[in-house]
């Protein structure tokens, strides 16, 4: 079955090259695109004057070597009647009586259209204008290869996401790429045929270069480089190729391979399209469309379909968080800076000199002690300042229970504990309900009493009550309304689940050792809000994610269907993909289903939050980055991801 989701293979080749000797190096290159084709690739791009060799100096002004590579593209176009995938490929083209370097746009046998290079370098080791001449103010046709075509800046449309421009090397490095008007008017895929020599450290900048380009540009970015092959006289190349995403390097070949290099990597173009919908990309090109840039569009047969086996795309089963242990570690620093300064600043404001909060021995309300004990260390307050109450209810444990004592002993916070077993007690028999039914209102009857107390002891303190809860959580709405949901300030608020572990984990890697064995402690307990009875031997029997699935998961599908509004079928098919090796197809659909649900029928508690810093690209805060009836209905999307069928380790819905 093929279900390719808005995802398009793509390839950099870089076979090795013989210069000056066209018709071996169209067969190193034919050679390329059959092992590409067999891997599925739908589009591929090739060197800079990958027919002749990019180092061929003034043979370029021979008539032998340009009519061999016009005969050399005259056979890859016959060699190549069989192959659906876009070609971009690399020679020198004589057109209006100059000599231009451009890049021959194939595909089926056919040759659609001529792109020049715009921006010729022609400082130091580089003499292009010595030989060819500039292509930015070119339009109109040229023949070539018994083909009368389109000759210019050209946007090849493919259908539906996919739209391919093409520019050459230096117009990458210049002010204002040609890339830039072309991805305003629609491209999706930039493909760049390059023959950039080596310096020291010039690949570093050349990879920068690339990704913030597709990052800008929100596309993908396909580079493909001149290889060792290339004459030595003076120079070195190294075939250097890459495909980037949206500001993300996805693959990049080992350079100097001696018999040529490929990289080969599927891009998701309906997740372009999605970042492109919103914000001032839209904006831009409206702008470039007021300013009459247009460029001429080639309409192309559609692309070969991208079967299920040559789909490589596994996507990261934890988003949020950076697989790398640097950039992680960079990572939750920024975040736990960005929440010590938003809790400060309100601190500021409301001249409160206390925080008070209630603290579980969970994960969740750790983190909110150790942002509020560096708010304190911020503003020069004693620790003592940080006020935590730890209200033992039905289910609290021994282990927990310690916990609290430790980390507090070690952050050097003050620690008040209150019962609240007798206050439910009392309040269920107000209400009439029998404390033998643990059913909601059981549970609830204890989330709200410790609210009560701490917002009455706020008052009483005069501190500012901080909140505990997670992303996570606001997601699924797994909160007691108007208890646990409520706060004056919530510094967690934007933090997932996923990402909560980690930020205390950093803080236990930089800690003394008596600190990390307690924040150690909260990292090796169970997720769970202790609302019901203890099993025997006192262990935690309520467990969060035995209810709910795995956070893991529902943070997946969190970050996608925010960021992208990926239909259930994708959320589906990728979650298959990310977590094949842990959960099956049933149980991945099943909690599905059960985000949806709760994602759309406790939207009622995300729309009246408490303040707290946003600190990623997901929020939900109702004043910024969610906003959505408490009364939508799900009927939609739930149907959706119901009638998905699982069907072996991808999950491919029938």
């Amino acid at each position: 079955m093929t279900t390719d989701f808005g995802f398009v293979k793509v390839a950099a080749l870089s076979p090795r090259v013989t210069v000056a000797d066209p018709m071996q190096n169209a067969a190193q290159s034919f050679d390329e695109m059959l092992h590409a084709r067999d891997a599925g690739v739908q589009i591929m791009v090739l060197p800079e004057l990958g027919l002749s060799g990019y180092t061929c100096g003034d043979l370029f002004g021979q008539a032998a070597l340009l009519d061999g590579c016009e005969a050399a593209l005259t056979w890859l176009l016959e060699k190549s009647a069989g192959l659906r995938a876009l070609i971009a490929v690399g020679l020198p083209v004589r057109a209006k009586g100059r000599l231009y370097n451009c890049a021959a746009v194939l595909q089926n046998g056919r040759l659609l259209g001529l792109v020049p290079k715009q921006y010729l370098p022609n400082v130091r080791e580089y003499y292009e204008k010595r030989w060819f001449t500039e292509g930015k103010a070119e339009m109109g046709e040229a023949t070539l290869c018994g083909q009368t075509v389109p000759f210019g800046q050209l946007l090849f449309e493919l259908g539906g996401d996919c739209c391919v421009g093409v520019e050459l090397c230096e117009d990458l490095w210049v002010p204002a790429p040609p890339s830039g008007t072309m991805a305003m008017q629609g491209a999706t895929v930039i493909l760049n045929l390059s023959a950039s020599d080596e310096e020291v450290a010039k690949n570093e900048y050349r990879r920068s270069l690339i990704a913030q380009q597709s990052g800008r540009l929100r596309c993908a970015y396909v580079y493909a480089g001149a290889g060792v092959g290339e004459s030595s006289t003076d120079l070195v190349f190294s075939g250097a190729c890459f495909v980037a995403e949206n500001g993300t390097i996805l693959a990049e070949n080992r350079r100097f391979e001696q018999e040529g290099s490929a990289v080969y990597s599927c891009v998701d173009l309906e997740m372009l399209t999605a970042e492109r919908r919103f914000g001032s990309f839209g904006d831009a090109a409206r702008q470039a469309d007021g300013e009459g840039r247009s460029l001429r569009q080639i309409a192309c047969a559609p692309l070969p379909p991208l079967e299920d086996r040559h789909n490589t795309h596994r996507p990261a089963a934890l988003p949020f968080v950076p697989a790398s242990l640097l950039l992680r570690s960079e990572r939750c620093r920024e975040i736990l800076e960005i929440q010590t300064a938003g809790l400060a600043k309100r601190l500021r404001h409301t001249g409160h000199k206390q925080i008070i909060l209630g603290l579980s021995g969970g994960l969740d309300s750790t983190l909110a002690l150790l942002v509020a004990t560096r708010a304190a260390q911020l503003l020069r307050w004693e620790p003592e300042q940080v006020l935590c109450i730890t209200m033992p209810g039905f289910g609290t444990s021994a282990h927990t229970r310690e916990s609290v004592d430790l980390l507090t002993h070690c952050l050097g916070a003050t620690l008040w504990e209150i019962d609240i077993r007798p206050a439910c007690e009392l309040h269920m028999s107000d209400i009439g309900h029998d404390p033998n039914v643990r059913d909601t209102t059981y549970e609830n009857v204890q989330a709200r009493e410790r609210t009560q107390i701490l917002m009455d002891l706020a008052n009483q303190e005069n501190a500012l009550l901080l909140g505990t809860g997670d992303l996570s959580e606001l997601a699924l709405g797994w909160c007691t309304y108007n208890a646990d949901h409520m706060s004056m300030y919530n510094v967690n608020g934007g933090v997932p689940k996923t990402l909560v572990r980690h930020l205390v984990e950093y803080v236990m890697d930089d800690s003394d050792e008596l600190t990390a064995e307690a924040l150690r402690r909260v990292l090796e307990t169970p997720i769970s809000p202790e609302l019901l009875p203890l099993g025997e031997g006192g262990t935690i029997e309520q467990k969060t994610e035995d209810l709910l699935g795995k956070y893991e998961v529902h943070d997946f599908y969190l970050y996608y269907f925010f960021r992208f509004g990926y239909a259930p079928e994708k959320l589906f098919f990728l979650a298959c993909r990310a977590f094949e090796e842990t959960y099956t197809p049933q149980l991945l659909k099943d909690w599905l289903v059960l985000f949806l649900r709760r994602f759309f029928s406790q939207q009622f508690k995300r729309s009246c939050l408490p303040d707290g810093p946003k600190v990623g690209s997901v929020s939900l805060s109702p004043r910024g980055d969610w906003r959505m009836p408490s009364d939508a209905a799900w009927k939609a999307w739930v149907e959706r991801a119901e009638a998905l069928i699982p069907n072996g380790k991808d999950g491919f819905h029938a």
